[in-house]
C-alpha cells in the first residue's frame, strides 16, 4: 500500500488509479454505472464504440477483451479495465468461460442524452483493418 492510501480504514483497497483519464472525459458528461452480465459463452455485443471513456473492473468471471490497437486479452474477476471511448472500436467484450457466468460494472462517463455504445459497420470494419491489433507469427 502506498503511503498516498495508508489513512484508508481496514476494507478498503485502491485497486488503479488512472489519472490521465480525466483529460478523456466531454466536457457536461455524465457518469452512468453499467452492470454487464455475460451468461456462459456470450460473446458480448458486435463491435462497437463508447461515446466517452469508461473505467471497469470484473467483479465475476473471465471477460475476453479487445479494443482497436490492442492485441485481445483475458480479464479476471479483480481485473480492472480502462477504454478511452470516442473513435476507438471495442471489439469484443465476451464471456471467455463456457460453464459460468462473468460480470464486470464500469462507470461511463458520456454527454447525456448519447447512446452507451453504437454498433461499428462492416464497411467501417473494413476500413479501419489495419488499425487491429494481430498476434505476431
Amino acid at each position: 500500500m502506498s503511503a498516498q492510501h495508508a489513512h484508508l480504514p481496514p476494507g478498503i483497497e485502491v485497486i488503479t488509479t488512472m489519472p490521465e483519464a480525466a483529460a478523456l472525459i466531454p466536457d457536461g458528461s455524465e457518469a452512468r454505472s453499467v452492470r454487464v452480465t455475460l451468461p456462459p459463452g456470450d460473446p458480448g455485443a458486435p463491435p462497437h464504440r463508447h461515446p466517452g471513456p469508461l473505467f471497469g473492473y470484473v467483479t465475476e468471471g473471465e471477460v475476453l477483451f479487445e479494443l482497436e490497437g490492442q492485441l485481445p486479452r483475458v480479464l479476471k474477476a479483480g481485473d480492472a479495465v480502462f477504454e478511452p471511448g470516442g473513435d476507438v472500436i471495442h471489439y469484443q467484450g465476451a464471456n471467455n468461460l463456457a460453464d459460468a457466468q462473468s460480470q464486470l460494472v464500469v462507470t461511463m462517463f458520456a454527454p447525456p442524452g448519447t447512446p452507451l455504445l453504437t454498433v461499428v459497420g462492416a464497411e467501417e470494419l473494413a476500413e479501419r483493418r489495419h488499425l487491429r491489433a494481430v498476434q505476431p507469427s
